[in-house]
C-alpha cells in the first residue's frame, strides 16, 4: 500500500502536465508541435527549477510501466489492411527510407561516437513516426531518459523546418499532389507534421501523405521485435563476459508481445473499430504522460553534456531520407 501511496504524486504530475500538453496541441491553429513534443520540453522546464523527491517514484513508474502500457495498447489500432489502401508505390519508398535510417544511422552514430541507443532512437524517430517510434523503442533497448529526450528534440527541430520547406520544395520540384504527398509521407517524422506539410500543398496531398504515415507507423511492429532481440543478444554476452548466471528468457521485454498479439488481433478484423479507436486515443495519452514523466526526470544539463553531435546525427539522417525519398519516387517514374 505504501508503494502505491509514493507512486501517486509522480503519477498525478505527470498526468496533468499531459493534459495540459494536450490542451496547448488543441488551441494551436496549425498543429505543427506534438503534444509528447511539448509534454517532454515542459516538463524538462519544470525540472530545472522544481525536482521534489516526492516525485521520483511515480516518475520512474510513469516513464517505465505505464509507457509499456500504452505500447500494448497501441497494438490495437495497428493494421496489416492499411498497407492494401494505399498500394506498393508506398512500400517501395518505405523500405528505402528505412534501410537509409537504420543503415546510415548507424554509420554516422559510430562516425560521431554515439552510444547505439540514442543513435537507433534518433533513426527510428526519423524513419517510422517520430515520438511513437521513440517511446515504443525506448524501454526495449533500456534507454536512458537523456537518450529519449534528445531523440525526441533532434526529430522535433528538424520537422519545424520541414513544415515550412517541404511545400516549398514541392512546388519547385513541381510535383503531383500524389507524388507530394508519398514524399511528405514517407520523409516528415512525426504525424503531426506530415498532416501540416501535406495539407499545406493541398487536401489531395495531405490525405494521401497522412494514409501513407499511417502505412509507415506500421514498420514500428518489426523494427520493436528486432530490437528486442539484439538488446537480449547484447545483454547476454555481457553477462558471459562478466561471468554471470542469467535467464535467457528474463531478458525479452514480453509486454512486447501484448503489443504483435493485438496488432495481429486487430488485422484479422476481430477488434471493433469503436474499440480500436478507444485503445488508440489511451495509447497516445498514456505515451504523452510517460514523455512528461521523463522531461520531469531529465535535465536541460543532462541533454546539454551529450554535446551538438546527436542534432547533427539526427540532421544528417534526416537530409538523407528526404534526398532518398525523392530519389527513388523519380526512379519509379512518379517525379
Amino acid at each position: 500500500m505504501k508503494a502505491v501511496l509514493n507512486i501517486i504524486p509522480g503519477f498525478a504530475a505527470a498526468v496533468l502536465l499531459a493534459v495540459a500538453a494536450r490542451f496547448i496541441e488543441s488551441v494551436l491553429p496549425i498543429h505543427m508541435i506534438g503534444a509528447s513534443v511539448t509534454a517532454l520540453l515542459l516538463g524538462m522546464l519544470i525540472n530545472h527549477f522544481w525536482q521534489p523527491a516526492l516525485l521520483k517514484s511515480g516518475l520512474k513508474f510513469t516513464s517505465k510501466k505505464v509507457l509499456r502500457i500504452a505500447i500494448i495498447l497501441l497494438g490495437a489500432s495497428l493494421s496489416v489492411k492499411v498497407i492494401l489502401d494505399v498500394g506498393k508505390l508506398s512500400i517501395m519508398v518505405m523500405v528505402f527510407t528505412l534501410l537509409t535510417c537504420f543503415g546510415g544511422g548507424y554509420l554516422v552514430g559510430k562516425a560521431l561516437g554515439l552510444n547505439w541507443k540514442m543513435s537507433n532512437l534518433i533513426s527510428a524517430g526519423t524513419g517510422i513516426c517520430g515520438g511513437s517510434a521513440i517511446a515504443a523503442i525506448a524501454p526495449v533497448i533500456d534507454a536512458e531518459d537523456t537518450d529519449i529526450a534528445y531523440a525526441m528534440s533532434a526529430t522535433f527541430i528538424f520537422d519545424m523546418a520541414m513544415i515550412v520547406l517541404f511545400p516549398l520544395m514541392g512546388q519547385a520540384l513541381n510535383l503531383s499532389d500524389m507524388a507530394y504527398g508519398l514524399w511528405a509521407g514517407t520523409a516528415v517524422n512525426d504525424t503531426s507534421s506530415v498532416v501540416a506539410a501535406g495539407y499545406a500543398y493541398s487536401e489531395a496531398a495531405g490525405d494521401f501523405a497522412t494514409m501513407v504515415k499511417l502505412t509507415r507507423t506500421l514498420s514500428i511492429i518489426p523494427t520493436v521485435l528486432i530490437f528486442a532481440l539484439i538488446n537480449a543478444r547484447i545483454k547476454r554476452k555481457e553477462s558471459i563476459h562478466e561471468k554471470k548466471k542469467i535467464n535467457v528468457l528474463s531478458l525479452f521485454p514480453w509486454f512486447i508481445m501484448g503489443f504483435v498479439f493485438l496488432a495481429i488481433v486487430n488485422s484479422i478484423g476481430l477488434i471493433p473499430e469503436n474499440v480500436s479507436a478507444i485503445c488508440k486515443d489511451t495509447s497516445k495519452f498514456l505515451m504523452v504522460t510517460a514523455l512528461a514523466a521523463i522531461g520531469l526526470s531529465t535535465s536541460f544539463k543532462d541533454v546539454k553534456k551529450a554535446g551538438v553531435n546527436p542534432m547533427l546525427h539526427g540532421f544528417i539522417i534526416s537530409a538523407l531520407v528526404v534526398v532518398v525519398a525523392i530519389g527513388v519516387e523519380w526512379c519509379m517514374g512518379l517525379v
